[in-house]
């Protein structure tokens, strides 16, 4: 059992965590709002809550899963030394990103400049978030799906696929950040790593 830290509780929080808890995790929900704003989401999942801060403190593995655009609410300190799951994908119309633009930096990347001791990994960019709860299977089922896992340490790699196994999906390593996807997204209805 591990400790997930959750940033951010909207659509793709809240699947990840289910399955974290379904997994025998603790997770802790958070958002910008503060903890008081979650009561509902604990009752229904059965979760603790608490501010952004209290979350990546908590984490054993903490999950980003805020609009990439506010990465920088992503508190530093607290998260040294973890590993970061990293789901975040580029959409140009909620707010341009310069660095992404020019093709300078994966979206992981930036994330993984913001948090310089920290180990970002690229995970769960490329499903979409309706299928997450509905297309997790156990190990070995002969329909599970894998999807890219992508990280420049090798030991924070490996913790976050054990913990995509844990919650229903097996693992393809994409290689490194800025190999573990698109730096720029000219298209909005698509979703660029």
């Amino acid at each position: 059992m591990m400790n997930i830290g959750i940033i951010g509780a909207g659509h793709m929080a809240q699947a990840v965590g289910s399955l974290a808890i379904r997994a025998g995790h603790r997770v802790m929900m958070s958002n910008s709002r503060g903890p008081q704003s979650l009561s509902g989401l604990r009752d229904a999942m059965g979760c603790e809550t608490g501010s952004v801060a209290d979350a990546a403190g908590f984490a054993d593995i903490a999950f980003a899963a805020i609009p990439l655009q506010a990465w920088r609410a992503i508190p530093a300190a607290p998260l040294e030394g973890k590993v970061v799951l990293n789901p975040q994908n580029y959409f140009p119309q909620f707010g341009r990103i310069p660095e992404l633009e020019r093709g300078e930096l994966t979206t992981a990347e930036l994330l993984a400049r913001h948090l310089p001791k920290s180990n970002v990994i690229k995970i769960l960019n490329a499903i979409l978030v309706e299928d997450i709860v509905p297309d997790a299977r156990p190990t070995g089922a002969a329909d599970r799906r894998a999807l890219p896992v992508a990280g420049d340490d090798l030991g924070a790699k490996k913790t976050a696929i054990e913990f995509l196994d844990q919650i229903g999906y097996d693992a393809v390593d994409a290689g490194m950040l800025v190999e573990g996807g698109s730096s720029s997204g000219a298209d909005p209805s698509i979703a660029y790593p």
